[in-house]
């Protein structure tokens, strides 16, 4: 723990007490979302979030992230250290009050921090409520007690020891160690690439900040820092698509809002602009990202206007068309932040959107200004961008007549389901007639619909929608799903409760799978929010003994199998199945269609900037990254090549 910057006072007084703890364990859903995989790593987030909002005070610029062997974790920083004075109304020690006091911390004067990303102070509190147990280790900042270092272990969120002076050390910071309780969480294991993206998006959100993550589980370190700050981020996010220009970054500091923004506009159709609040994602935007749109969208019409850029053309760029192929991030420092919505993640503050449009029409008006070629290119592609969007209007015209966005017309190859009930059916999307004419068998006719694909789909990551809305591959897949693409996709029309996907277990079926879940992405993407989307997971091994048959999802589970039945040529014979069609209808349905028996994966987006990247790199234009992406990771696949 190194020292970082000069201290200002950080004492008990600085620690406001507003409630009690006793509901967290009983009702852990309510401060954490849920007590998934997902709940379980907010635990990390939420101690993370208290050293980054040091980080963002100017008292610290490291932090550590361990998962340890044990299954625990540990994050360090070197910041001021929690107090560990008495406090004045509680008559026990501060580091105490934080850790079994719900709503109680610094936040809260505005004094100790002028802006953090713990908005409710009930964070480290919660985490030591649903821990097994957790301990605590501060090296005081407290001019009487410097280079101190104090000790406190808590189980299940009650204080085991009084704390205790232990040594001294060097500099200043808080080490938090803690061991999920299994009997709240579904799982207590920790996901190194859950962690590992956050820790990165942090890094890249805060340039000044390092953050060193570790798993002793296997012997994993990293270091995340990022000098570019969003410059990086943007670049990190576009990897795998080709640049129009360098990174764009400005700043600025308005009515005490701190404003941040890095953009980079590539020749994909997409477009992805991120937005946080104190380090928080913002997932539903809010009037910060407001601002930024209509500011880029002004600036561009009025330069493009006065530069005589339509020519004799009658067209004025909307928002959509300026936004094709743009990569932003947004990051704001607000001291009193507002959210709307269920979700809390919508900014609501009016004045931010003033500030932020006032900021982008001063920076990027001067970057136009002084970068002539770059401009030219990105209103070249929004001029494009208007061309294909009255193209694209021209051909949802067409598709609607033809009733397929309207659900009234239905693919020749559908074999539909007889229940009306659309949470109670699902649809099955199977590649190659053959299989789909064993899936069509094996089927229960009355809550499962079946519509085989040919032919590999278009990849959309490099077509705009009015090639995406007239491609023969995919118009059959959207006529059936009834819900409309891109901007008229409409959840509540979708007519099945659950698509599934299913394909071979072959370069090409993953290959398929991948092309079909970037369209779902980019068009339909509410469909993949709401957990609508799964892949079917047929075996790959048929494993038989006399009458004793065994399927096997994979290499591991057929060795397993045979070493159960005896030695391997004893009566034992192994069928690898290469293609979804080489079994009858009733193994179909038994080992992939039957909802008793089967597997099916569900398709979530927990992080959709993990996301935006991994579609980019591997469906982008750029080979060297998907390369990187596909050494790195080819042990994990099981496919026939």
């Amino acid at each position: 723990m190194t020292e970082v910057a000069q201290h200002r006072h950080y004492g008990a007084d600085n620690i406001q007490v507003l409630k009690g703890l006793e509901a967290v364990r009983k009702r852990p859903a309510m401060y954490i979302g849920d007590t998934s995989t997902h709940g379980l790593h907010h635990l990390i987030w939420e101690v993370v979030s208290n050293s980054v909002d040091e980080a963002m005070a100017g008292h610290c610029d490291r932090i550590e992230v361990t998962l340890n062997a044990d299954g625990g974790a540990t994050v360090a920083d070197n910041g001021r250290g929690i107090p560990v004075d008495m406090h004045p109304t509680e008559n026990r020690p501060a580091l105490e009050v934080v850790m079994t006091v719900l709503h109680a911390g610094g936040k809260f004067d505005k004094k100790t921090y002028t802006v953090s990303g713990g908005l409710h102070g009930v964070g480290v509190s919660v985490v030591n409520a649903l821990a097994g147990w957790c301990e605590v280790e501060v090296c005081s900042s407290l001019p009487d007690k410097q280079g101190k270092v104090y000790f406190q272990r808590y189980e299940r969120g009650i204080p085991v020891c009084e704390m205790k002076e232990t040594g001294r050390g060097e500099g200043s910071g808080t080490r938090t160690t803690f061991m999920p309780d299994d009997t709240i969480f579904e799982t207590v294991t920790f996901n190194l690439d859950t962690v590992a993206t956050r820790m990165r998006e942090l890094a890249f959100l805060n340039s000044n900040l390092t953050i060193v993550l570790k798993d002793e589980r296997v012997g994993f370190e990293e270091t995340f820092f990022y000098e570019g700050g969003l410059q990086a981020f943007v670049e990190y996010l576009d990897e795998g698509r080709t640049a129009l220009h360098k990174p764009v970054y400005f700043e600025g500091e308005r009515e005490g809002v701190g404003v941040e923004i890095g953009l980079e506009y590539n020749d994909s159709y997409s477009e992805n602009i991120y937005s946080f609040v104190n380090n928080v994602y913002t997932m539903e935007g809010g009037t910060h990202e407001t601002g930024f749109r209509t500011a880029l969208t002004r600036t561009l019409n009025t330069y493009a206007t006065r530069n005589n850029m339509f020519k004799n053309e009658k067209i004025s760029l909307s928002g959509e068309d300026t936004r094709e192929g743009l990569t932003a991030v947004i990051s704001t420092k607000i001291p009193e932040p507002q959210f709307e919505g269920q979700t809390k993640t919508k900014l609501g503050n009016s004045e931010v959107r003033g500030i932020v449009e006032s900021l982008v029409n001063e920076k990027f008006s001067e970057y136009i200004e002084e970068n002539p070629s770059v401009i030219k290119n990105i209103l070249q592609k929004a001029i494009e961008a208007a061309r294909a969007r009255e193209a694209a209007r021209k051909a949802r015209e067409l598709v609607r007549r033809k009733s397929i966005l309207e659900g009234g017309g239905l693919p020749g190859k559908l074999l539909d389901c007889s229940f009306d009930d659309k949470d109670e059916t699902e649809i099955f999307l199977v590649e190659g007639d053959s299989a789909g004419g064993s899936a069509a068998q094996g089927r229960d006719r009355r809550f499962q619909a079946i519509l085989p694909l040919w032919g590999k789909p278009l990849n959309v990551e490099k077509a705009r929608v009015d090639k995406v809305l007239n491609n023969d591959k995919l118009q059959p897949m959207i006529m059936a799903l009834g819900a409309g693409v891109g901007e008229d996709f409409d959840l509540e029309k979708l007519r099945y409760g659950k698509v599934i996907v299913m394909a071979d277990a072959d370069v090409d079926g993953s290959h398929i799978r991948t092309l079909l879940l970037t369209f779902f992405f980019r068009y339909m993407r509410s469909m993949i929010n709401t957990g609508r989307v799964y892949i079917a997971q047929p075996p790959l091994f048929l494993v038989k003994k006399g009458r004793n048959e065994q399927y096997a999802f994979n290499q591991s589970e057929r060795d397993s199998i045979v070493k159960s039945m005896g030695t391997e040529g004893k009566g034992i014979t192994i069928q690898r199945y290469k293609g979804l069609g080489e079994m009858n209808p009733e193994q179909l349905w038994k080992t992939t269609m039957d909802p008793e028996t089967r597997t099916i994966l569900q398709v979530t987006q927990d992080d959709v900037m993990e996301a935006e990247h991994i579609f980019s790199m591997l469906m982008g234009d750029d080979v060297e990254p998907r390369r990187r992406f596909v050494e790195a990771h080819a042990l994990e696949a099981e496919v026939d090549v």
